[in-house]
């Protein structure tokens, strides 16, 4: 095993004991809060940020498969891990660019970033994929981009079933349901809706727009990253350890 490969596992290791983590009294508490926040909005609403939210992630998903290049066939881990890791460092400066710009523009233009910056995570998950050697012309390679965004972008209770079903991905995934209407739409917004509730809405506020903007996109790229490398690490070690079995 290389030195890059033995640091990934070390990496990967702490990353895995930190998904599994039970929710802390601040997790329940913080998810206690905003489910009595969402219970107050009509069911309309939910209906309609679903809707949409919905329709955005599935124009990138499959859109996106049309401009990702072919999967990086013959590299070596080191070589896809530093691809990967300069693909994500470009997206992390136009998201903070972006950011800056959506922030200092007001309310109106504010809210442009939230399409804006979807669309560039999303695009990010399917670069990722395509370096780490995965074909994301494959509908189950495309829903599991989103299970990773999912773990990326939501509260400890939800990240926990998550990660479990990302652990066992080959035998999950036989049980995918084959047309994407089924997928939970509403839980997959939801969960991201609040967590990035906080920091965006702050964005919206006159003269420290910019600022706000250009940081919590910075740290929402960088986290949705990390998130991305140590679940393609994850595969990458599973499919290794599954080779070395007797046949």
């Amino acid at each position: 095993m290389s030195s890059e490969e033995q640091q990934a596992r070390t990496e990967l290791h702490a990353w895995q004991q930190q998904m599994q983590r039970p929710p802390s009294l601040l997790n329940r508490f913080a998810r206690r809060v905003q489910i009595r926040l969402n219970a107050l909005l009509p069911e309309r609403v939910h209906q309609t940020i679903t809707a949409a939210i919905k329709q955005m992630v599935r124009g990138v998903l499959f859109g996106s498969k049309y401009i990702t290049g072919k999967p990086l066939a013959d590299a070596s881990f080191a070589q896809r891990e530093a691809a990967v890791r300069s693909h994500i460092r470009n997206y992390r400066t136009m998201a903070t660019a972006e950011g800056a710009v959506t922030g200092a523009g007001g309310f109106l233009l504010g809210l442009a970033d939230f399409p804006l910056l979807l669309s560039l995570k999303l695009k990010l998950l399917f670069d990722t994929a395509a370096r780490y050697g995965y074909d994301v012309h494959d509908y189950t390679e495309r829903l599991y981009l989103l299970h990773v965004f999912q773990l990326a972008f939501s509260s400890q209770h939800a990240r926990n079933e998550t990660y479990r079903r990302l652990a066992d991905w080959d035998t999950y995934r036989l049980t995918l349901p084959l047309d994407p209407n089924e997928f939970d739409w509403r839980t997959f917004q939801q969960e991201y809706r609040d967590y990035i509730d906080l920091a965006k809405m702050a964005q919206l506020v006159p003269v420290i727009g910019a600022a706000v903007g250009a940081v919590a996109n910075y740290k929402l790229m960088e986290q949705l990253g990390d998130t991305a490398i140590n679940c393609y690490r994850m595969r990458h070690f599973a499919a290794e350890e599954a080779r070395q079995l007797p046949q």
